[in-house]
Parts: C-alpha cells; structure tokens; sequence
C-alpha cells in the first residue's frame, strides 16, 4: 500500500527550530520515517482502489447470478417437457397393456 511521502528535511527543520540540536532531529527524523514506512495502514487510495474492485466484482456477481437464473429456468422447461413426455409413454404403455389383457381374456373365454 502506498503511503503519503514523509518529508524528513522538513521534520528536521522543524526540530531545530523548535530547539533541538541537529544529531538529534535527524536520529528523531530516521526513527519517525522507519515507524511510519513499517505501519500497515490502508491510505484513502488503498481503499478507494478496494472499493472499486468489489463494486466490480459485485456487479460480475449479479450478472453471473442472473444468468444461472435463466440457465435454471432453461433447465426446468426442459425437465417439464421431459416429464410430459414420460408421462405420455407411461399412459401408452399403460393402454397398451389393458387393451392386450383385455384382448387375451377374450380369446380365452371364447377358445375355453
């Protein structure tokens, strides 16, 4: 993550003014930039950027969840012609068989 620059020159100067001999500001300056570059902490860019990048994905996942929708849709028309159809060959075998019972109890009753 980037971080805002640290102006260390303008640290010491500020020190020095303030009274604080040169060695001192400069060790004071080395040790603030050192605890200020090891900090990790999200700038507002940082967050903007992550921001950006979910509002992407989110929209990625509305659209993907809008297409499993219809792919869902597909799928039980598809099932519900399938399940028509099954039925239709049930319904035929069914007849089919009753019509042949019927014809076999009739030639035995007549050859009987």
């Amino acid at each position: 993550m980037a971080l805002a620059a640290f102006d260390t020159l303008e640290f010491v100067d500020t020190l020095e003014k303030a009274g604080i001999p040169e060695p001192q500001a400069r060790a004071m300056s080395v040790a603030v930039r050192k605890a200020y570059e090891s900090s990790d902490v999200a700038t507002k860019g940082d967050i903007a950027v992550v921001r950006n990048d979910m509002e992407k994905l989110g929209t990625e996942l509305r659209h993907e969840i809008g297409d499993l929708r219809h792919e869902i849709g597909d799928l039980r028309k598809d099932m519900d012609a399938k399940l028509a159809n099954m039925k239709f060959e049930l319904l035929r075998w069914f007849f089919g068989i009753a019509v042949a019972q019927t014809g076999l109890l009739v030639a035995l009753k007549f050859w009987v």
